[in-house]
């Protein structure tokens, strides 16, 4: 879905991992000299925004046509790169506030199946 000349060569085999992932992003930004922009209210202001950008793409959608939304590739592309958006500007702010995010999803469903036991 994405554009070739986009990615990265990576090796064969190669996993992504979230780690490396803030690391570049957060290296990215150190590249520009973006950091004091990247304050957590900037950043949770961002997320907002390109999260309401991947709702737009859903917006006037039937429950039936949003479910075929990657069937069309120009709409997949969108999504795709909304939904990167939206975890880069997630994993940043977990970078900048000190949040594991994987550790605080983890937590968070812990705290989910106690609150809502299944039947």
């Amino acid at each position: 879905m994405t554009d070739p000349q986009d990615e990265r060569p990576r090796p064969r085999g190669e996993r992504l991992d979230l780690a490396a992932l803030q690391r570049r992003l957060a290296e990215f930004a150190a590249a520009r000299n973006w950091q004091p922009y990247h304050t957590p209210k900037n950043l949770a202001t961002a997320l907002s925004v390109e999260a309401s950008e991947l709702v737009e793409i859903f917006q006037w959608l039937t429950p039936e046509e949003s479910a075929r939304v990657m069937d069309d590739p120009d709409t997949a592309h969108r999504v795709t790169d909304e939904v990167a958006d939206v975890l880069a500007y997630l994993l940043q702010l977990c970078g900048v506030l000190g949040v594991d995010p994987l550790a605080a999803l983890d937590a968070k469903i812990d705290r989910n199946e106690r609150r809502f036991p299944a039947p």
